[in-house]
């Protein structure tokens, strides 16, 4: 593998965050992968860039990563992973390369998320007043313990979770509607965490419905940001050397 060109892992985060969680996953990966994370309009170095609610506007953001020039090939096979609203980023990006007739990953990763079909405790309530939201947050161990009212935490970042859990409901609903496509046919592996209180792994495993594909499910230490561990990328990096020895060899390579 080493004089192959790596399988490429586009990472797409949870609500409110920009890609430093996957900043230190090269290492995890093992082997022959290659992190490609991606940022939404208005955090970090695009903080002064307009947030992202419509589904519209994130396909119109993301899919020239995917095709032209720049984009994917199709040559080589890549992966999406995407992490809670990521999860819905990377199935809403899959599911658009499919309708469009275009190459699209050798394997979607989905990660606690539950699929849009299910209940959603956070999505489901994305206009819920600041109490009600951030005692969820507060169950789901998503507030930092010492955010405070008026503190930079309620003023920077819960505003752009806000605006990504619209996006996250408005992603659920228009995966809802029939594709003209049809199903999916990619490869899905679901994965959950142990200990999350917003996508278990039953709810994690009822993706099966959303491909026609292969599937998997698989249970990882941690709660919702279980990212944050060592187990997922080790899964994923294992994911991708399997992706890599399955794809076609190009002609003339044997």
């Amino acid at each position: 593998m080493p004089d192959e060109r790596p399988v490429r892992l586009h990472c797409f985060a949870h609500a409110g965050a920009g890609v430093s969680a996957f900043y230190g996953w090269g290492p995890r990966l093992g082997p022959g992968v290659e992190t490609v994370p991606h940022l939404l309009p208005g955090r970090e170095r695009r903080r002064s860039e307009p947030r992202l609610t419509r589904p519209a506007g994130l396909l119109a953001d993301q899919l020239p990563h995917f095709t032209g020039e720049s984009g994917e090939s199709g040559e080589a096979p890549y992966i999406l992973y995407g992490h809670s609203l990521g999860a819905l980023v990377a199935y809403s990006v899959t599911r658009a390369l499919h309708e469009a007739g275009l190459p699209g990953p050798a394997l979607l990763v989905v990660g606690a998320c539950p699929p849009p079909d299910e209940l959603s405790a956070l999505a489901d309530q994305c206009r819920a007043g600041d109490e009600e939201l951030l005692r969820m947050l507060g169950e789901a161990g998503a507030l930092p313990t010492r955010a405070r009212p008026g503190d930079f935490w309620h003023q920077t970042v819960l505003p752009v979770l806000r605006d990504d859990l619209v996006l996250a409901h408005e992603l659920r609903t228009a995966a809802r509607e029939p594709s003209p496509a049809g199903p999916l046919t990619v490869p899905v592996l679901a994965v959950a965490g142990a200990d999350d209180p917003l996508a278990q792994p039953e709810a994690m495993a009822q993706w099966r419905a959303w491909t026609t594909g292969p599937f998997a499910v698989r249970t990882v230490p941690g709660d919702h940001f279980f990212l944050r561990g060592h187990e997922l990328p080790r899964l994923v990096g294992r994911a991708a050397r399997v992706v890599r020895r399955l794809a076609p060899q190009p002609a003339g390579v044997r």
